[in-house]
């Protein structure tokens, strides 16, 4: 095994630089750890950026990796019957309320493939009156990096370098009924949000603007999209964060931890939806394959049978409560935005959310930083309180490190901002 200064040498010279990875190299994981090349153990509280649900090894995905090997069935092309799909369509479209399903790789291509839905969908069913092929997204929203995904995430500067993207995409001011309510009109084909903003902050969605977004759209004749794709599948303390609301979208997305660290999403939709489309419309390759399939379903059987959505619940009000304490501690923390383990500290500047995320790193817990100021923490569903604990006790103890620094500086070197 080459050592961490080898590996990021040859990663210079042979890979595209689209990565800042952290200095450390992971050799190996197990529930909710990972040990560097040093044997140095971290706790991970952001679980490969929501997909990690289960941790790491855990025995019952391990199990069917193995028994998926053994049959040989690892890829079988979209040209054949397999006993997985059907039977991970049935427990997804039980579980959102939705009628279909539609498999894929990840999760910009679910968003691809329900924008092509709802352009193909508006197509069919308009009255041709106006043409019915815009997209209202949200400010602040994330919703991947390919081409129709990219031109419906909000920061610029995913967006700029690639312009022009996919025409037709309005952006909508996040929990603001009354910019919604001006934008959509006849015209508009689809309504895409997230329930929850993951990259935008952990910004959930209000119950008035979601509910809102969904009469309009019946009104407009547009489609409702719910992006779940970060808080989806159990980790907001609902099986989908937009049942928290009390609405019924058209199309559903998901993806991160749906096959537990295998590539694998989907698109949920009604039969209405649904009944434009026809073989031949859409495809993939690799979407859909049995091994990333059958792991969903054992993934899913982890959740219900340790009943891991009730769980987590219960344990992002705990973790709320501790943040909050922070918060009444600390002026440094801004906010404090929490909806079952789907966390984040809002600091007041960014250098401090950059510093803290690397002295977390240093002291063996491993969060982000995302919106430049916001700590985000999206841990497994494995954890305990007693990590909730480790966590908030680090964060305390750095936050106080950085205050009493700052104080002892010169007044003519601190910060203005």
């Amino acid at each position: 095994m080459s050592s961490l200064a080898a590996t990021q040498k040859r990663e210079a010279a042979l890979l595209l630089p689209l990565y800042d990875r952290y200095a450390l190299k992971i050799v190996r994981g197990n529930g909710v750890h990972v040990w560097d090349e040093k044997g140095r153990r971290y706790l991970d509280f952001l679980s490969g950026i929501g997909v990690n649900a289960l941790g790491y090894n855990h025995p019952a995905v391990r199990r069917t990796i193995a028994q998926m090997s053994a049959r040989g069935l690892i890829h079988l092309s979209n040209l054949f019957y397999t006993d997985y799909q059907a039977a991970l369509a049935e427990r997804l479209t039980k579980l959102s309320g939705l009628d279909r399903a539609f498999f894929c790789n990840s999760g910009t291509e679910a968003w691809e493939a329900a924008l092509k839905f709802a352009r193909a969908y508006a197509q069919t069913k308009a009255d041709n009156r106006e043409p019915k092929w815009r997209v209202l997204a949200m400010e602040d929203a994330f919703h991947g990096r390919t081409f129709g995904s990219v031109a419906c995430t909000w920061n610029e500067k995913y967006r700029k370098p690639f312009v022009p993207l996919l025409p037709g995409v309005e952006f909508v001011k996040f929990n603001d009924v009354a910019d919604l309510a001006a934008k959509l009109d006849d015209t508009v084909c689809a309504v895409g949000l997230e329930a929850v903003q993951g990259e935008g902050g952990i910004r959930p969605v209000t119950k008035e603007f979601i509910q809102a977004a969904r009469a309009l759209t019946k009104k407009h004749g547009a489609l409702l999209i719910c992006d779940e794709i970060q808080a989806g599948l159990g980790r907001t303390g609902r099986m989908f964060a937009y049942q928290h609301f009390g609405v019924a979208p058209d199309m559903v997305t998901v993806a991160k931890p749906l096959a537990g660290g295998l590539p694998l999403g989907a698109v949920l939709a009604t039969n209405d939806v649904s009944s434009v489309l026809h073989p031949g419309m859409h495809g993939t390759t690799f979407g859909g394959g049995p091994l990333a399939c059958a792991v969903a379903l054992t993934v899913l059987d982890v959740i219900k049978k340790d009943k891991l959505v009730a769980r987590n619940e219960q344990l992002g009000r705990y973790f709320r409560g501790e943040l909050e304490g922070l918060k009444k501690k600390h002026r440094a923390v801004a906010a404090v935005r929490v909806l079952g383990l789907m966390a984040a500290l809002e600091l007041d500047n960014a250098d401090l959310a950059k510093s803290v995320a690397k002295q977390m790193l240093d002291r063996g817990i491993i969060i982000n930083r995302t919106h430049e100021t916001a700590l985000r923490m999206l841990p497994p569903f494995l954890i305990g309180r007693q990590h909730i604990d480790a966590v908030v006790a680090a964060l305390d103890s750095i936050l106080s490190a950085e205050m009493k620094g700052k104080q002892s500086q010169p007044a003519s070197k601190r910060s203005t901002r």
